[in-house]
């Protein structure tokens, strides 16, 4: 798959404006900095995420807040860099803020996103549309980060609340050998704790045998162990995950990474006016909107929102505004969107898919919390040692 260029300065990304509009408009230049890696080979090519992910997203942000910002004389404009080379990440970040950009959407993972924000003065506002770790959440705290990527735990709460009400209680854990497969399911082991649910066993993948010839052999007994009434798959690559359903010993329903998933977007979410988003999206890229685009466009949303309300550009007062209670986001998911005071992670459902339909949407009903019940979801302000309330 062919890779994005390495220099993306999309000027090219506005609605048109005259000449006059053009003097008095308020201009907002938004950085985008991407980590492209090469993934490897997996065993199942069906489905390979585009290379693009996370940066059509913010294209489509950019060119939804130009189409309202033409009224409003607010004109805005994409600037950025995706690449494959981990050493290109902070410096190009450096130059597009020494260039005077201040405000950035980072599709990044979390040593990346410090080094970042290590080497950045603090008056860059940045909002993280790639990294799902919980440590940025709960102790690995950058100041003023924001993040409109959901965390993993919010994804394992939003799947365990929906097996807790089907009182599927006992699950079998299966996970790959990554470092994100641990991560995923240690974070489904929180979630386990959370809801009540026991984890009968624990087991990591480690046959190299090629599954496109012999899942109907190696996966029946490596799932043969105490009764279950799940099997929960952890694997984010896709290395073994695609062929555990209907190869297990027991014939159970899969879900997490591969069958029913949790997801922070996907292409059969339609309602809320979520179509008109999923049309606009496939005309600009020719292709379904993935989790990270719409983490990029949430993300300039946000921006776009903040300076539309506060007629600012300045990144401290952006930033407060986006923390106060004023803030809302409507972002096709049925609710409007705040960010927590504590970690600066955007709330937000999280839908259950399968490949073909939408199964449901977690918060579950029923799971209440003293502010929203969408703090049910990831981490609470106990659980977290983060605070960005008024940093910047």
């Amino acid at each position: 798959m062919n890779k994005l260029p390495r220099l993306l300065y999309t000027a090219a990304l506005t609605v048109p404006l005259t000449t006059n509009a053009l003097a008095t408009s308020l201009e907002i230049e938004i950085g985008y900095v991407g980590f492209e890696p090469d993934h490897g080979p997996v065993l199942s090519n069906l489905l390979p995420e585009p290379a693009d992910t996370g940066f059509k997203g913010v294209e489509l942000g950019i060119l939804d807040s130009n189409t309202t910002g033409r009224f409003l004389k607010q004109h805005y404009t994409l600037r950025g860099l995706s690449t494959d080379k981990a050493d290109e990440i902070v410096p190009a970040t450096r130059t597009l803020y020494d260039q005077g950009v201040r405000l950035f959407v980072l599709n990044l993972n979390r040593e990346q996103l410090i080094n970042v924000a290590t080497a950045l003065p603090d008056d860059a506002l940045l909002i993280n549309a790639g990294s799902q770790d919980n440590r940025l959440r709960t102790h690995d705290c950058i100041p003023g980060l924001l993040h409109s990527m959901p965390s993993r735990a919010m994804l394992t709460d939003a799947l365990a609340q929906w097996l807790a009400k089907k009182r599927w209680n006992r699950w079998l854990l299966l996970e790959g050998q990554t470092q994100e497969d641990k991560a995923y399911a240690d974070s489904l082991a929180r979630s386990a704790q959370r809801m009540g649910a026991v984890i009968v066993a624990r087991k990591q993948w480690s046959f190299d045998t090629d599954l496109r010839r012999t899942a109907q052999q190696e996966l029946p007994p490596f799932t043969q162990t105490s009764e279950y009434d799940v099997v929960i798959v952890a694997d984010e690559r896709g290395d073994f995950g695609e062929y555990v359903p209907f190869n297990t010993w027991l014939p159970r329903p899969v879900v997490g990474t591969q069958g029913m998933s949790p997801v922070t977007w996907h292409r059969v979410v339609e309602a809320w006016g979520a179509a008109q988003l999923q049309s606009r999206f496939s005309k600009l890229a020719n292709r379904d909107m993935y989790g990270g685009d719409y983490a990029g466009w949430a993300a300039v949303r946000t921006l776009a929102e903040a300076v539309t309300q506060t007629g600012s550009i300045d990144p401290a007062n952006l930033h407060r505004f986006i923390m106060s209670e004023q803030f809302q986001l409507g972002a096709f998911k049925g609710r409007k969107l705040t960010y927590r005071s504590w970690s600066g992670q955007l709330r937000q459902p999280i839908p259950l898919v399968h490949p073909r339909a939408l199964v449901s949407q977690s918060p579950q009903e029923g799971y209440l919390h003293p502010v929203t019940d969408l703090d049910t979801l990831g981490f609470d302000q106990r659980e977290s040692q983060c605070s960005v309330k008024g940093d910047s």
